[in-house]
Formats: C-alpha cells, sequence, structure tokens
C-alpha cells in the first residue's frame, strides 16, 4: 500500500507579515496532483491542519476546497487534530465525511478504533491518535500522573489490544501529533511542555509497522518506521535550512517500509545573513539572496540609521531585522534577549530566583515552579477547547 504522509499544514498561517494563504493553496494542488501521479492509496495527515482554534475563513474555505478535491480523486485520506487546531470543530461532521473516504479522527476515546483499508495483501488498520493534552485526557486514559509519555502510552496499549484481536498478518499505521526524542524542533512549533518535560521515547510506538508524525515542521527520520514529514512550508525563518517535502511510503505484504522525499513548492527561499549595514550592502557573495525573503542581523556597534529602508533597496523582501552588536561577553551590554536564547521558561524562572536572592530555588520550590507552568498551560489548553 503506498501512502502519501504530510502534516502540520497550519492554514491561516502568515510568515512574518505575508500572507501565506496562495502558497498554501499551491500546496494543496501540489498534494492532489503527487497522490494522482504517484498512485497513492492513502494520504495521511498528522495533525496542525489549522494554524489556530478559531481560522479565519478564508482558511476554512482552503480546507473544504482541499477535502472536495481529495474526494473527487477516489484517494482515502486518515487526518487527525494536533495542537494548533480545535478538535472540536475540527472534528464536526466527521461522520458524514468518513462516507466521502476523509477519515477525520480528532477523540482521543477512539484512539483504538481504526480506519481499515485494504490492498492486495490485506488489512492495513489506521489508528488516529489526536494531539493529547495530558492535563485534558488523563482521565479518559486513567493514568495517575498527567505527563505527553504516559498518555500516549495509555493511546498506544489501546492500539495493540486492537491489532492483537485482528487477522494474522493486518498490517498497521498510527498517526500522531508529539514530540518525540530525537527530533529537532524549530522556532515556529509552540511549546507543548508539561512536567519539565515534551518529549517521548520512539519505543512508545513499538509493535506497528509505520508511524506517521506530526508537530515538528523539519522532515527528518527517527527510526525507519517513525517519522516526521514537517511543515510544507517554512514558517520561521529557523527553517531556512529546511527541505520541505512530503513521505511517499510503500508498506510491504510483510509490514516491510520504504520511503521516498517529495519535495513541496518553495514559494521564495528563505536567506539569513548577518554582518555590518555596510557590509551587508556591499558584499557581492550575497546577491544570490536578492529575490529571498530575509532575515538580517546588523552587528554594527552602534545602530545605523534607516536600517530596514537601506536593506529592501538591495533585498526588497527583507521581513526581519535583528540587532545584535559584537561584544564582548562580559560587555554589560549585551542583550538580555541573548542571555536567554534557548532557555526554557523553567530556566528563566530558576535563574531569576537566583538573581534576586543569591541561591537557586531548591527541589520542592523547582517542583512548585514546574507545576505553575504546567497549571497555565494545562489553562490555555482548556481556554483553547472552550473557545
Amino acid at each position: 500500500m503506498r501512502l502519501l504522509h504530510t502534516s502540520d499544514w497550519h492554514l491561516g498561517r502568515a510568515f512574518h507579515r505575508v500572507n501565506m494563504l496562495g502558497a498554501q493553496a499551491g500546496f494543496i494542488g501540489h498534494l492532489v496532483t503527487t497522490a494522482r501521479e504517484r498512485e497513492v492509496d492513502a494520504v495521511v495527515v498528522s495533525g496542525d491542519v489549522y494554524d489556530r482554534a478559531v481560522p479565519p475563513l478564508a482558511a476554512v474555505e482552503l480546507f473544504d476546497e482541499a477535502l472536495h478535491r481529495l474526494a473527487d480523486l477516489g484517494v482515502p485520506t486518515v487526518m487527525i487534530s494536533g495542537n494548533h487546531d480545535s478538535a472540536r470543530r475540527l472534528g464536526v461532521g466527521a461522520g458524514l465525511i468518513d462516507r466521502a473516504g476523509i477519515h477525520l479522527r480528532t477523540e482521543p476515546s477512539a484512539a483504538g478504533t481504526p480506519v481499515v483499508l485494504s490492498d492486495a495483501h490485506g488489512d492495513v488498520a489506521f489508528y488516529g491518535l489526536p494531539y493529547l493534552e495530558p492535563a485534558l485526557v488523563k482521565d479518559e486514559f486513567a493514568v495517575e500522573k498527567a505527563g505527553h509519555e504516559a498518555v500516549l502510552s495509555a493511546a498506544m496499549d489501546r492500539v495493540r489490544a486492537d491489532l492483537a484481536g485482528r487477522a494474522p498478518g493486518t498490517r498497521s499505521v498510527v498517526l500522531a501529533h508529539a514530540f518525540v526524542t530525537g527530533g529537532q524542533a524549530s522556532d515556529s512549533e509552540r511549546d507543548i511542555t508539561v512536567g519539565g518535560v515534551a518529549a517521548v521515547p520512539a519505543g512508545v510506538f513499538d509493535g506497528v509497522d509505520y508511524v506517521a508524525l506530526g508537530h515538528l515542521h523539519g522532515c527528518q527520520t527517527i527510526t525507519e518506521r517513525v517519522r516526521y514529514s514537517g511543515s510544507p512550508l517554512a514558517y520561521s525563518f529557523s527553517e531556512a535550512g529546511h527541505r520541505k517535502s512530503m513521505w511517499l511510503v510503500d508498506l510491504g505484504g510483510d509490514g516491510s517500509v520504504t520511503a521516498e522525499r517529495v519535495d513541496c513548492p518553495v514559494p521564495r527561499p528563505l536567506a539569513r545573513i548577518k554582518g555590518t549595514l555596510d557590509g551587508l550592502l556591499a558584499d557581492p557573495a550575497l546577491a544570490r539572496h536578492e529575490d529571498a525573503w530575509v532575515e538580517a542581523t546588523l552587528t554594527d556597534a552602534v545602530r545605523p540609521a534607516d536600517p530596514m529602508a537601506r536593506l529592501t533597496e538591495r533585498f526588497p523582501h527583507t521581513l526581519s531585522l535583528v540587532f545584535a552588536p559584537e561584544r564582548a561577553p562580559d560587555d554589560p551590554q549585551v542583550s538580555y534577549a541573548r542571555r536567554l536564547a534557548g532557555r526554557s521558561d523553567q530556566q528563566i524562572a530558576q535563574d531569576f530566583v537566583a538573581h534576586v536572592r543569591g541561591a537557586g530555588p531548591d527541589e520542592r520550590e523547582a517542583t512548585v515552579l514546574r507545576e505553575a507552568f504546567d497549571a497555565v498551560r494545562a489553562d490555555a489548553a482548556v481556554r483553547e477547547v472552550s473557545r
């Protein structure tokens, strides 16, 4: 069975101030063309269809168009909700849409109930595990302590139990939206840390033939059977080095997996350039970036006059301007933002405690801070669901 694995469309999202709807429509067209020309048997979409719980009307219309085009192709599609989606909104009408071959899986309670498709070698069971916010689903899965590994493990127990009751030789595909250990994050994914831990081990998914992951925006292979497709478009300059693609996966009759990357259209390349303003404007080696979306980091010791206006004369698609004067590490003018770069909320809070009183928090206090951050995230998740 041939699968086309994609995720993280983020319909309705802009890139800085650039409306990406046209590029997103171009990707949908590419997806449909690929499914037709490469004779795909099923499309799997592993969450974050939309960029927010209440998407703009234009994004909803594009999603509707995508569903109609896939249904018209006659290619079954299995889709789950991600942490950016409203599971309830995305799942509206799922029972009716199911009849058209579009299978929306947004309910955690249905984790062990697969969509079953067949080919010449027999059945393939597709299990949809929507994004599982631990604080909201811990009772559903009867776990004592809310955490990503605990709830995903419980969901996978249901998957394996159902699979064990099926005919021998039944192959299996799991769609999941999670941060799996070994994956490389970018700046455009929303933080899902709970209890100080965001990642879950790949071993959680043992016992199935292929795991189609969503959440991380870079296409990557965790194991030969566990893969992220990544987002089809770049949504931050941290993705400048990404090759945006989908996975074309052939699932053999014996459960063997072979995978090929299919490149996605690039609306405009991304470039990160760094140096003094005069240097950036004069460097002939940067000519290749003159038509790119540009993030420019200026290292001038003193902020130059009209930097954006001057940059856009050479790089008309400059979208981001960062000031990072080159200074010695012990220079008191080194920016607060640079000192915080790459640090988690928990680490920043603990550093603040140490700065205020001269000693960092003890184990009990660190636990209190962590629980406070988890409570805020859980409250935000509840409000998102109820909107």
